[in-house]
């Protein structure tokens, strides 16, 4: 995913209309939903949960099956402090290259680790089989709104935050990553995306 685009277009959105790309707007205080990817680990999720702690702010972890097997004290705390847990496969498969039955196991794979019907599927690739497969077992498809880009070696912490703060909008479903890969950027956007909306009256919720 060398070149992205940082806001899903319209144009993708009316294609697939079944999948959650934002949130309506509702009355009250605009809200942004911020979720993170390929979590948990103990590098750096207890660095974002601080972070949020710090804001009041509730967001939805998009959690690796196997990272869950593996650190499962860092996980216990996601959910003790009340934020969402999503489903990102056991191991993070590309679903443009896995079967339908190989994908769909492996999503399956985590519910003995947790419990729910939120999924994103890796890299935002999957067909339509498989997405069809998961709804009958009751998954909702979570995509977004805007995409960080915090793992991109082709893009300055900088220019992510800049990308950030100008494409969230009330209603904006927000991914970044809780990984190795994204966390100089994620160290630099975060506190800074949070201190920006909070001073402007945004709430952060969970999906």
């Amino acid at each position: 995913m060398k070149n992205f685009l940082h806001k899903s277009p319209f144009w993708l959105r009316m294609i697939f209309p079944n999948y959650l790309w934002r949130k309506p707007k509702v009355k009250g205080k605009p809200s942004l939903y911020l979720s993170f990817d390929d979590g948990p680990i103990p590098e750096l999720t207890p660095w974002v949960l601080d972070e949020l702690a710090k804001h009041k702010a509730r967001a939805t972890f998009f959690c690796i099956g196997d990272n869950v097997r593996k650190h499962p004290q860092v996980f216990k705390r996601l959910t003790a402090e009340g934020h969402s847990i999503g489903n990102h496969s056991f191991n993070h498969l590309n679903g443009w290259k896995n079967d339908v039955p190989t994908y769909v196991d492996n999503v399956l794979k985590c519910e003995p680790y947790f419990k729910t019907t939120l999924f994103r599927p890796p890299y935002g690739r999957i067909k339509k089989a498989q997405a069809e497969k998961l709804s009958r077992a009751n998954y909702k498809i979570i995509m977004w709104d805007v995409l960080a880009g915090d793992w991109s070696v082709n893009l300055s912490a900088e220019n992510c935050l800049k990308a950030c703060l100008r494409h969230s909008k009330d209603g904006s479903i927000i991914v970044f990553h809780d990984s190795l890969k994204a966390q100089e950027k994620l160290r630099y956007v975060l506190p800074k995306m949070l201190d920006h909306f909070t001073k402007r009256g945004f709430q952060f919720k969970s999906l």
